[in-house]
């Protein structure tokens, strides 16, 4: 089947300890699948918040102690929408809070924010009969 915005290639899962080190290559993951799939138009807004919800699900793992793994799926959805899922065993459940100006501008404790504002659709599941979660969030679609 050729790659089209209804039915693009690239779908994939990518599973790596809670290190920081591996945000970068969860993000370039997702560059090539955007590569692949010929949606340079979503690469701003889909790195942006796969670096967000990596950076999250592995500060929280190294919070904890989580020694478990992160892991990324992306794949795509109708109409040209990418969904991306991070999941971690890191108890607790994110929720975005409301930021002062200084804290939008601040380099830390963005991410839901971020994710909350700049996806189509996202949100937080539990997953596993542990104390783990997913968050995931939508980008691009009919009309993007």
């Amino acid at each position: 089947m050729p790659t089209s915005p209804e039915h693009p290639r690239a779908d994939f899962s990518l599973v790596f300890p809670p290190d920081p080190n591996w945000v970068r290559t969860a993000r370039e993951a997702v560059r090539t699948a955007l590569h692949t799939a010929n949606r340079p138009d979503l690469a701003d807004t889909a790195l942006l918040l796969t670096s967000e919800a990596v950076t999250n699900a592995v500060t929280a793992c190294r919070r904890s102690g989580c020694a478990a793994p992160v892991t990324l799926y992306a794949e795509w959805a109708a109409l040209g929408t990418l969904r991306v899922l991070v999941t971690d065993d890191a108890p607790g459940m994110p929720s975005p809070r409301a930021l002062t100006r200084a804290e939008t501008e601040a380099e830390n404790g963005r991410g839901l924010f971020l994710i909350d504002n700049c996806a189509t659709e996202w949100g937080v599941c539990h997953h596993g009969p542990g104390p783990g979660k997913a968050v995931w969030f939508q980008v691009g679609g009919a009309g993007s």
